[in-house]
């Protein structure tokens, strides 16, 4: 079924990340030009680690090719202890592995006969940088399958660049959502309208700038990240020569004086960045803040970094009552995307 009416008027929203999920989606890596020079072995072992953290807490879909494929993973992480009772394949076909961006953008809302539905935001790949016919096509063969509501914008927004704090406030950047590459350079006051309609905020927080190497024209879950209602990661670079400290410093300024829906000033906090990632020609854009909240573990990219601990006793300060995972990113992330990029979470009522 299809919507043709606004989320936000039917009570809509986009819940939080830490609030209770009853599935969370990836797509199984296929595509060697991701990840150029690198042991795709190594780039399926952190899939592995991913699902077999998350699975004995919610359900995990994962999107495979083929037949073929399906038959290869699911002897992979049965290999690897996985229960795949907790595990759903799905034979659809995918360009790349980044489903935050392209998969479903799902809502709820608190009565009515449907209370789970998803946005379904169109995909041009960061800006046509990359094939993504198969990628955009994602959300609309799972609109034929899930049997939930959908909502179509009808613009392009990938769920990297958007981050809420379920209450209300959403978070995100000048850089990608009102880029020419995306809408043609939409105006903030139309994006807005967007943001509201289509996800039930009533207050946006725009941020500013976008880390070297990334290719994404600046998404918000690589600097800045809600752990709480009202307390938000900043990541922080500390070396005034380092490439990333002035952009990072400036939303940590934005952020300081920026208030939630509700008027009141958000809490910040400073998430150290692991520093210089890369092989001495080619920067990575490696962040902590690209961690996934699940519903029993957070998982968290290292790097073989000594601010890995850092990061991880800060994780574990904000989610007591979750297992800090961490995930080996270092040849992940010559994909130019972490843990969060690869995962998203769809929501129980």
């Amino acid at each position: 079924m299809t919507e043709t009416v606004l989320p936000a008027s039917l009570n809509f929203r986009m819940p939080a990340e830490w609030e209770p999920q009853s599935a969370v989606w990836l797509s199984w890596p296929h595509n060697p030009n991701t990840w150029p020079g690198q042991d795709m072995a190594e780039v399926e072992s952190v899939y592995v680690a991913m699902v077999r953290a998350l699975h004995a807490g919610q359900t995990v879909n994962l999107l495979v090719n083929d037949r073929p494929a399906a038959e290869r993973v699911s002897q992979t992480l049965e290999h690897a202890g996985v229960k795949l009772d907790s595990v759903r394949l799905h034979t659809i076909p995918t360009n790349d592995a980044w489903i935050r961006d392209y998969g479903p953008n799902f809502l709820v809302r608190p009565s009515g006969q449907d209370r789970i539905a998803f946005n379904k935001w169109l995909f041009n790949s960061w800006g046509g940088k990359y094939e993504w016919r198969n990628d955009n096509q994602v959300g609309y063969t799972l609109a034929e399958t899930l049997g939930m509501p959908v909502f179509q914008p009808g613009i392009i927004l990938e769920g990297g660049a958007i981050e809420v704090n379920g209450r209300g406030t959403c978070i995100t950047t000048e850089q990608c959502l009102l880029n020419k590459n995306r809408n043609g350079g939409m105006t903030r006051e139309q994006m807005e309208k967007y943001l509201r309609d289509y996800l039930g905020v009533r207050h946006i927080v725009w941020c500013q700038g976008e880390m070297e190497g990334d290719d994404t024209d600046g998404h918000i879950d690589n600097l800045a990240r809600f752990v709480n209602p009202d307390t938000v990661l900043c990541a922080s670079e500390e070396d005034p020569q380092d490439p990333n400290h002035k952009c990072l410093e400036e939303n940590y300024k934005i952020l300081k004086n920026a208030k939630d829906q509700d008027g009141k000033p958000l809490n910040v906090a400073r998430l150290p960045m692991p520093g210089y990632v890369g092989d001495g020609e080619t920067r990575l854009p490696a962040s902590y803040a690209n961690f996934y909240i699940g519903n029993k573990t957070v998982l968290l990219p290292t790097y073989n970094q000594p601010n890995d601990q850092i990061a991880f006793d800060l994780l574990r300060k904000f989610f007591p009552d979750r297992e800090i995972a961490g995930i080996p990113c270092r040849t992940f992330i010559w994909g130019l995307g972490g843990i969060h990029c690869v995962t998203q979470q769809q929501p129980a009522v």
